[in-house]
């Protein structure tokens, strides 16, 4: 079926992108001989032309985590609370990359997900740059396909029976956005349909003719988000705090991100630095008065 999620996907993640992205790709899985399975790379940096000064961003999928990590602590934190985040340098070029099981990542795709960080993020486009070999990259195609329809299927009760494809992705995306910590200014989850309105019809037709997961009642689905907003929210929070040990710097990239996105003005002070679980935690209040954060 070419008109397919599935088959729109598997297109989409094989298109081309940046020779020096896929470089990088491959750089990142060689640093785990025995564990890489495939590496993505998604986000804003996407559409962009040149990655000069960006931030990249990578989702390095494993066999399993004692292979990525041998009997480490980080195996145990990436197994209760996914991802792991690192910054990876190569060529000039900068990144960060978030660690996740083949199996973890097919969860965290799918409508059973306890949290939508994962299937928010892979209903947008993203590209998949490195592959171990045939079965590693259709188990990722597999994945990544179940991601729109988890979420169109749980938008579209609270989208209302007459909305159209692009209504449910501009309700869903609302709504995800209203699950996490986030950044961005007010509107950033409409504007991502707005930028490629046609790759989202056809994405959302497609999700519709293949028929989407078993649908909520719109109480049903209202409880549903008020789980998933606190859920993600309180896991922003441990995975921040997570990162202040596992991400060298951890608190100056949380500075410049929500710098670039927000257009604050945010420095971080010297002791801050040292102790960046507690620096990171006394930000948020101030993040949430000026409006940084939401």
């Amino acid at each position: 079926m070419p008109n397919s999620v599935f088959a729109l996907v598997s297109a989409e993640l094989g298109a081309a992108a940046d020779p020096r992205a896929a470089a990088m790709a491959g750089a990142l899985a060689a640093r785990y001989p025995d564990a890489a399975r495939a590496v993505l790379f998604y986000g804003s940096c996407l559409r962009e032309a040149n990655l000069d000064g960006l931030m990249l961003d990578f989702y390095l999928i494993v066999s399993d985590y004692t292979a990525a990590y041998g009997r480490s602590w980080l195996a145990e934190a990436n197994r209760l609370i996914p991802p792991n985040v690192f910054p990876f340098e190569h060529r000039g070029l900068i990144a960060k990359y978030a660690i996740l099981s083949e199996a973890d990542f097919a969860r965290l795709c799918g409508c059973e997900a306890d949290n939508v960080s994962i299937w928010a993020r892979f209903a947008q486009p993203s590209r998949l740059l490195w592959a171990a070999d045939d079965a590693a990259r259709q188990r990722v195609v597999s994945a990544v396909a179940m991601a729109a329809p988890t979420l169109l299927s749980l938008a579209r009760p609270m989208a209302g029976e007459d909305a159209d494809s692009l209504s449910l992705w501009r309700t869903g995306f609302d709504l995800t956005y209203n699950a996490e910590l986030r950044a961005e200014k007010a509107g950033r989850s409409l504007s991502i349909v707005d930028a490629d309105p046609d790759r989202y019809r056809h994405f959302g037709e497609a999700a519709l003719a293949d028929g989407l997961p078993p649908l909520l009642s719109p109480d049903q689905a209202a409880r549903r988000w008020r789980r998933l907003q606190r859920r993600g929210k309180f896991l922003s929070v441990v995975r921040l705090a997570k990162a202040s040990f596992t991400y060298a710097g951890g608190i100056d990239y949380l500075a410049w991100k929500i710098n670039r996105h927000a257009g604050t003005a945010i420095t971080i002070r010297p002791w801050q630095r040292r102790w960046p679980l507690l620096g990171a935690v006394t930000l948020l209040p101030q993040l949430f008065r000026r409006g940084a954060i939401r």
